[in-house]
C-alpha cells in the first residue's frame, strides 16, 4: 500500500532542478500514504515519485521498480491477492524475478501480455508502467475503485497521482461548479469528475495508454453485469461461504500484522468469524460515540468475546470530533458529506497503534443486497396495479401536500418510476432545493445526467438490481470507498476489503430478487451464509452503519460551530446564505431533520476555507506537519 505521483511531457527534456523539486513536492504532500520510503525515477519523458508502506517483501519491494533490463518501470499502490499463483505461472513461462513483491508480478506480467495484463489481476490497484523502448505509459485502476487514480491532461504535460492535493502543488485550484452542483445531491463528486475543473479520475475497471504529446487512450476493461439464477438456497449459501472465505484468506496475506475493523453489524463480524479461523489471535477494532443509540461497542465486544478475540476500542467526543474535522476534510481532497467518514477515521488511528494492515466489511450491502430502501421495490408493489389515470390523480396530490405530512414521501416515491426518484443511497438536495439554494444553478445538470446511462444499462434487471447497480457504480466509489481509502492511509494504515473481490462478485451477482430481499430481511442469503460462522446475536441484528449523532449535535454541541462557520465562509458567491440559515434554525426547532443537508453544506464550507480560501487558521500547523513530515 501506498502513493505515487508523476507526470509524462509531450517533448523529451534532460533532468534538471525544477523537475525534480516538482516531483518531490508532490511526492511529500502524500507521506503519510507512505512513510516507511519514498523512491524517485527520471527519464526524458517521465518522472515519477513513490511513497512506501511496507506491506510485502519488505527488504526489496522498493519503488519505482523496473523489469527487463530496465525497460519497464512502475509505481504501483495496492495489493495483487493472486501474486503468488501468478508468478508461478509466469515461472513457468521462462519469466525471471529478483523481488518476491506482487509489484514484480504486474512488471512482468505486463511484459507478457501488455494491455491485457489486467484482466489476470486479482486485487485492488492502481498503477502506471513507463515502457522505455515504445515510449508508451500505461495505467490503470482496479475493478471497483479501491484504489484511487487522479490525473490532469494539459498541452505539454499529463500529471498524474494517488491524491488530488499532488497535482494542486502545480497549479492553483479552480472550482467546477458543475460538479458542486452533482455535490450537493450525492454528498460526493461523482467520476470521474472533481471539484477542480482540470484533474479527473481515471474510472475503475478502466486502463489508459498514453505516448508523448498524444492524448490519453481510455478503455473499459470491466464493469458489473449481474446474471440471476435459480440456484437453490443451499447452493447459494455453499457457494457464498467458499468464496468469502478464499477472499479473507488470500486478502490476509502480508509480512506485517493484520487486523480487523468490527461493528455490531454482520458484514465485519463474517470476516472477523473467517480471519479468526486463520489467525486465531487477530485483533479487532471498534469505535463509538457516547450518545445512546450511537455506538456499537458494547455489540463488538460481545461479537469478540464470542470468537475469543481481543477488542480494542475507542470513544468519540464532540470536541475531539469537531478539532480533527478540517484535516479528515484536508485529507479527502473533496468534500465528502457522509458522517461515518469520521469514525472511520478514529478507528483507523486506533488500529494504525497495533497493525499495519485491517480487514473491512465494504462492499457487502452493494454486492448482497443490503440497504434498507432495498425493500422498497416490494413496498410499492401495490401502485404497478393502479391504473394510470388514477397514478397522475395521486401524483398531483401528492405535490400539494405540505413537507412532513404523513404519506407523502410514500406517494410521490410510488408514482415516481425508479430512474426519476432513485439516484443511490444519498439524495440530500432535490433539483428544486437546489434552485432555491445556489446563486447560479445550471439547467441541464440535474441528477439523471449522472444515473442515466446506467439505468439504460441494465433495463433488463430486476428493480433491486437496478439500484444495486446504481450504487455500485456511483455511491461504492464516490463514497464507500473514497473514506475508506482517505481515512485509513490518513493514518498510514491498509485496509483490504474481501467483499470486493471479483469471484464474491460473481457469486453475489448470480443472486435473484427474492434471494437478496426476503419477508423485509435485507441481504438474505448472506445472512442465511454467516448463520453458524457468526455468533449468534450477530445474525439478524438490524444494520446500523456507522451512526454519528450529528443530528443532535447540530442542535446543541455543533449548534455555535455551524452558525459561524455559516457566516464566516467565503462562499456567498455561491450560497443563498439566508435559505442556509432557515435550514439550521428548522432543524434545531425541530422544524425538519435537516441534518444531512446542513452536513453536506458545512462540509463544503471547510472545505472551501482549506482549499480555495487557503486560511491559516483553519490548517493547524499539524496538519501541515503531517502532511509533509
Amino acid at each position: 500500500m501506498c502513493g505515487f505521483v508523476g507526470y509524462i511531457q509531450t517533448y523529451p527534456k534532460a533532468i534538471n532542478s525544477n523537475m525534480v523539486d516538482t516531483i518531490k513536492k508532490m511526492n511529500t504532500i502524500i507521506t503519510h500514504r507512505g512513510p516507511d520510503d519514498e523512491g524517485y525515477f527520471f527519464d526524458d519523458y517521465v518522472n515519477f515519485g513513490f511513497r512506501r508502506l511496507s506491506i510485502i517483501d519488505i527488504e526489496n519491494g522498493n519503488q519505482p521498480l523496473s523489469y527487463e533490463n530496465e525497460r519497464y518501470w512502475i509505481i504501483f499502490n495496492g495489493e495483487i491477492y493472486n501474486h503468488i499463483e501468478l508468478r508461478k505461472e509466469l515461472i513457468d513461462g521462462g519469466y525471471e524475478f529478483t523481488t518476491h513483491s506482487d509489484t514484480e508480478v504486474i512488471l512482468a506480467l505486463y511484459s507478457s501480455l501488455k494491455e491485457q495484463a489486467v484482466q489476470s489481476l486479482r486485487g485492488m490497484f492502481a498503477f502506471v508502467i513507463w515502457d522505455k523502448i515504445e515510449e508508451k505509459l500505461f495505467g490503470a485502476r482496479d475493478h471497483f475503485g479501491i484504489k484511487p487514480f487522479f490525473y490532469c491532461e494539459q498541452d505539454e504535460v499529463t500529471y498524474f497521482a494517488s491524491e488530488k492535493k499532488s497535482i494542486l502543488t502545480t497549479m492553483s485550484e479552480e472550482l467546477d461548479v458543475d460538479s458542486l452542483q452533482h455535490y450537493l445531491s450525492f454528498q460526493y463528486v461523482p467520476e470521474p469528475s472533481t471539484l477542480s475543473k482540470n484533474i479527473k479520475k481515471l474510472l475503475p475497471g478502466h486502463y489508459f495508454t498514453k505516448e508523448p504529446g498524444k492524448k490519453m487512450d481510455i478503455t473499459k476493461f470491466w464493469h458489473p453485469t449481474f446474471h440471476p439464477s435459480n440456484m437453490e438456497d443451499s447452493k447459494v449459501t455453499k457457494e457464498i461461504q467458499e468464496t468469502l472465505i478464499d477472499s479473507v484468506n488470500v486478502h490476509m496475506r502480508s509480512d506485517v500484522p493484520v487486523g480487523s475493523f468490527l461493528s455490531g453489524g454482520i458484514d465485519s463480524s463474517f470476516i472477523c468469524s473467517i480471519a479468526k479461523q486463520i489467525n486465531p489471535k487477530i485483533k479487532t477494532f471498534s469505535v463509538g460515540f457516547e450518545r445512546d443509540g450511537y455506538s456499537e461497542i458494547n455489540v463488538a465486544q460481545e461479537t469478540a468475546a464470542a470468537l475469543h478475540l481481543e477488542n480494542i476500542s475507542f470513544i468519540i467526543s464532540p470536541e475531539e470530533f469537531l478539532a480533527e474535522l478540517p484535516k479528515i476534510i484536508w485529507h479527502m481532497d473533496d468534500p465528502l458529506a457522509d458522517p461515518a467518514a469520521v469514525p472511520l477515521y478514529f478507528v483507523a488511528r486506533e488500529a494504525k497503534k497495533h497493525v499495519k494492515v485491517a480487514l473491512s466489511g465494504e462492499g457487502a450491502d452493494e454486492l448482497f443486497g443490503g440497504y434498507n430502501i432495498y425493500r422498497e421495490p416490494h413496498s410499492l408493489r401495490m401502485f404497478s396495479y393502479i391504473p394510470t389515470p388514477l397514478n397522475h390523480v395521486l401524483k398531483t396530490l401528492s405535490s400539494v401536500l405540505p413537507e412532513g405530512v404523513k404519506g407523502k414521501s410514500f406517494i410521490e416515491r410510488g408514482v415516481t418510476a425508479l430512474e426519476d426518484r432513485y439516484i443511490g443511497n444519498a439524495n440530500i438536495f432535490n433539483e428544486k432545493e437546489k434552485k432555491e439554494l445556489l446563486v447560479n444553478y445550471q439547467n441541464g445538470l440535474e441528477n439523471g445526467k449522472v444515473t442515466s446511462p446506467i439505468y439504460s444499462s441494465s433495463l433488463d434487471y430486476d428493480p433491486i438490481t437496478q439500484m444495486q447497480n446504481i450504487d455500485i457504480q456511483t455511491w461504492l466509489k464516490g463514497d464507500i470507498l473514497l473514506k475508506a481509502d482517505k481515512m485509513s492511509m490518513a493514518n498510514s494504515l491498509e485496509v483490504r476489503v474481501p467483499f470486493l473481490d471479483t469471484r464474491v462478485f460473481n457469486t453475489a451477482s448470480k443472486l435473484s430478487m427474492d434471494q437478496k430481499v426476503r419477508n423485509g430481511t435485507t441481504k438474505y442469503m448472506l445472512r442465511k451464509a454467516a448463520r453458524g460462522i457468526v455468533p449468534e446475536h450477530v445474525w439478524s441484528r438490524k444494520k446500523l452503519g456507522f451512526p454519528v449523532p450529528i443530528r443532535h449535535w447540530l442542535k446543541d454541541e455543533l449548534y455555535d460551530w455551524a452558525v459561524k462557520l455559516i457566516h464566516e465562509s467565503q462562499t456567498d458567491y455561491l450560497f443563498n446564505k439566508q435559505q442556509i440559515m432557515q435550514l439550521l434554525e428548522n432543524h434545531v426547532n425541530d422544524k425538519m431533520d435537516n441534518s444531512r443537508k446542513l452536513w453536506t453544506i458545512l462540509t463544503f464550507m471547510i472545505w472551501h476555507q482549506l482549499y480555495i480560501e487557503k486560511q491559516d487558521e483553519l490548517q493547524p500547523q499539524r496538519t501541515l506537519q503531517y502532511a509533509v513530515n
